[in-house]
């Protein structure tokens, strides 16, 4: 899908599309990645970044307020920046966020979309913050090829071309400045491979202009080239730690005074401000250095910190997994009710919380996926999600890198049988067979309050009744949702079982749960029961045996 303006809903979709390219290119950017240190992570911690920065605009889904759309990106990509490259694509997503600020106040009024020009000016900002950031330019880095790329976006701009045209010349200029980059910094031509950093800004602006034309640009595949080999002087060695932290309650002559200290340290420092609203105060902070525990001390001289980082950069280009994910496997459940989520929580899922009303769509179970941080993921839809958005979701999932094998749960019963047997060290195949087993395994049903007379399969109930439902039919009828309970426990313990589990909804007394148990102690001696309040909605029980 094209669009003519760079509006919000726009916006949403360069961020996403951006992330989608990222991880295509993850690999590719890591293998130019030479400087300043060569440790094979600019596409991975750009990757990291970007995510960050579109899981928060995805939190304001229907603000169409192109102003709090890019803070949103720029805080986002502030809070999650990964690396060196990661500290700078904050700054220049924070520079998009600052013209924009800048050009509503101007306006008297909210801005609907960024034209040419605002996008050439953004470019412009951007790359005067990253020179603040990283303290010093070099020539030949991300900086060179984002200066071309303004240039460019502002002279097409200045011509009054469409906006597509102008993202499409920054985007061809910022190609001719990558070329370029090895005859600009003598590491890159010795290694024979481009910028990695300036790979990645062309990434993002190649995604800008498919969102704004709907046409994908055809670049080549940048690879190290072969170069020359002749007997070089021992490299000097890399320092041993990346360090990244937040600083926040910091006056502006101690960020100085920290960079002068961690120049000391280490290399490769990077200190990028927010820079706007609740943010004035707070850095993103990162060094490479020998000593990490120095660096950390000197960051608390200045402020607070926060979200401390530190990370061997021995053998580094090993430390991601595949896909840039944090971690290899996860699990992760849809659910309902405060106790619900502390009950999953509690036993290692992630969760994706119900909104009431609200069916789980495609979008936000692919938001709740990437949030994980794992390239597998173990979902639990526990009856809450239609099958045609758990598909719609996996399809995007693969497209994003994440493998993600639902397990069919019906019911946040057979969700937590299923959650019971999950075994990282496990093949994923086999973990997914054994909990679908589980689960499987797992008989229920529910107890929901009828709100009017009616004609069901266990006969006539009348308003207040308790309805015990099984196979989404009504298959006992009783005087109260205790009554009801009983009775569908009984049935659904006509087939055996050894456990009988008994979630309790918004609103439901607790002397329903000990009624229950009182029940089972009585008429079914041997069998044990467990009862959680869960606080969902809908259903005033949920049963489940095994």
């Amino acid at each position: 899908m094209s669009a003519r303006r760079l509006d919000a809903p726009a916006l949403r979709r360069w961020a996403h599309t951006a992330v989608a390219d990222l991880i295509r290119h993850t690999d590719e950017i890591n293998q130019l990645n030479v400087f300043p240190v060569a440790d094979a992570d600019t596409g991975t911690n750009m990757l990291f970044t970007m995510r960050a920065a579109w899981a928060q605009v995805d939190v304001l889904a229907g603000d169409d307020d192109v102003v709090a759309l890019t803070a949103a990106l720029a805080d986002g990509a502030l809070r999650g920046a990964r690396g060196n490259s990661g500290v700078i694509l904050s700054q220049i997503l924070r520079g998009f966020a600052e013209v924009t600020a800048a050009a509503a106040a101007d306006r008297a009024g909210a801005l609907t979309d960024i034209d040419g020009t605002l996008l050439g000016a953004s470019l412009r900002h951007a790359a005067a913050l990253v020179v603040t950031s990283m303290g010093e330019p070099v020539p030949g880095t991300i900086l060179s090829v984002l200066q071309e790329a303004a240039g460019a976006a502002e002279r097409a701009a200045a011509e009054r071309r469409e906006l597509a045209d102008v993202v499409i010349a920054s985007a061809d200029a910022a190609a001719v400045a990558l070329d370029r980059t090895p005859t600009q910094l003598a590491v890159l031509a010795e290694a024979g491979v481009v910028d990695a950093g300036g790979r990645g800004l062309l990434v993002l602006l190649d995604a800008l202009s498919a969102t704004l034309s709907g046409q994908v640009s055809q670049r080549d595949v940048y690879l190290p080239a072969p170069v020359n080999t002749q007997p070089a002087a021992v490299a000097a060695r890399s320092p041993e730690f990346e360090v990244m932290y937040l600083l926040s309650d910091c006056e502006t002559d101690a960020v100085e005074k920290l960079r002068a200290r961690l120049d000391e340290l280490g290399d490769s420092v990077a200190i990028a401000a927010s820079g706007f609203g609740a943010g004035e105060g707070r850095y993103s902070v990162h060094v490479h250095a020998d000593d990490a525990g120095a660096a950390v001390e000197a960051g608390l001289e200045a402020g607070r910190l926060s979200r401390i980082q530190i990370t061997s950069l021995v053998a580094s280009g090993d430390r991601h997994p595949a896909g840039a994910w944090s971690r290899e496997r996860a699990v992760l459940a849809v659910v309902d009710g405060d106790g619900a989520e502390g009950l999953f929580t509690g036993e290692g899922a992630q969760v994706l919380r119900l909104e009431p009303d609200v069916p789980v769509s495609a979008q936000q179970l692919l938001h709740a996926l990437v949030n994980t941080g794992a390239a597998q993921v173990m979902v639990l839809p526990n009856g809450y999600v239609a099958a045609e958005e758990l598909l719609a979701g996996w399809a995007v999932a693969s497209d994003w890198g994440i493998v993600m094998a639902p397990v069919p749960t019906g019911s946040m019963v057979q969700g937590l049988a299923a959650l019971a047997v999950h075994d990282t060290d496990r093949l994923l195949v086999d973990d997914g067979y054994t909990m679908a087993r589980a689960a499987a395994g797992a008989r229920f049903g529910s107890v929901r309050q009828a709100a009017a007379e009616a004609l069901t399969w266990a006969g006539t109930c009348k308003p207040g009744d308790g309805l015990g439902i099984a196979g989404d039919e009504v298959v006992i009828v009783g005087d109260d949702i205790v009554t009801a309970g009983a009775g569908l426990i009984d049935l659904l313990l006509g087939a055996g079982g050894e456990l009988v589990t008994v979630l309790t909804g918004d609103g439901v007394d607790d002397s329903v749960a000990e009624a229950l148990v009182d029940h089972v102690r009585r008429h079914h001696p041997g069998t044990e029961m467990v009862t959680f309040h869960t606080g969902h909605h809908g259903d005033a029980l949920l049963i489940g045996v095994e």
